[in-house]
């Protein structure tokens, strides 16, 4: 159940504080009944008007997904190739859409939701959200360059904020590596033009963590609804970076 304020809002009635006015000046019926008080807290099944006008209900809905390769991070997609939303099945009758991307050839942990609240502040830097990748590169990085990478790099224009890098293995014969590295950007291809930036192209990437979540038990292709203790648990993570 979530407070009424948030469900007109989340329904597109109103803003937050919009929704709140429109509570207090007696405009909104929940069951028939005319509510005015603010901690009231509804449900899917409740019935909903707003100046008489019936109000569709979406309950907020939180998903985390395996991406596979070959699978674009978007709802729809104009070359036709399959969307992470063709993953999900139809019991998953809300409209979800991708927290943030991954590359179309970049696997790994990908959340999905309707709440446009906690997406945007899960992908806004300045909450610092940190997310984990694990790259094989060609060639093997140096300490200097991994170092490089913990310190930051100039990518764009611009450099990185400081990262957590570090050797996982590597293949002298091949001339390969496997290289974890964790940041709490989100530019455009960042891992890649980072390892690109200290002369290691990236031959496959997977994002393995995002905050505390992984992937475990999960395979490529498959999905699950979080918990409400994890939905509580990234917005109190985000409710601590407001306070810093």
């Amino acid at each position: 159940m979530d407070r009424l304020q948030k469900v007109l809002a989340h329904a597109g009635v109103a803003s937050r504080r919009g929704s709140e006015a429109l509570i207090t000046s007696g405009r909104v019926k929940v069951n028939g009944a005319v509510v005015t008080e603010l901690g009231v807290k509804v449900a899917k099944h409740d019935h909903i008007e707003v100046d008489g006008e019936p109000v569709e209900i979406e309950m907020p809905v939180y998903l985390l997904l395996y991406k596979p390769r070959q699978v674009v991070s978007t709802v729809h997609d104009d070359k036709k190739r399959k969307t992470v939303i063709d993953l999900l099945d139809s019991k998953i009758s809300e409209r979800v859409y991708p927290v943030g991307r991954l590359d179309y050839d970049t696997t790994g942990l990908l959340l999905l939701t309707n709440d446009g609240t906690l997406a945007n502040e899960l992908t806004h830097p300045k909450y610092e959200v940190d997310k984990k990748y694990v790259a094989k590169v060609q060639g093997i990085p140096t300490n200097d360059e991994l170092k490089q990478l913990r310190k930051g790099v100039k990518i764009d224009g611009r450099m990185t904020a400081p990262a957590k890098s570090k050797l996982m293995s590597s293949d002298d014969k091949k001339k390969t590596a496997i290289v974890a590295l964790t940041i709490h950007e989100g530019q455009n291809h960042q891992v890649k033009k980072m390892f690109q930036a200290v002369g290691h192209s990236v031959m496959k990437l997977k994002r393995e963590t995002y905050a505390f979540l992984d992937l475990q038990g999960m395979q490529p292709g498959d999905y699950r609804h979080l918990t409400p203790e994890e939905v509580k648990e990234l917005k109190k993570l985000i409710a601590k970076r407001q306070k810093r």
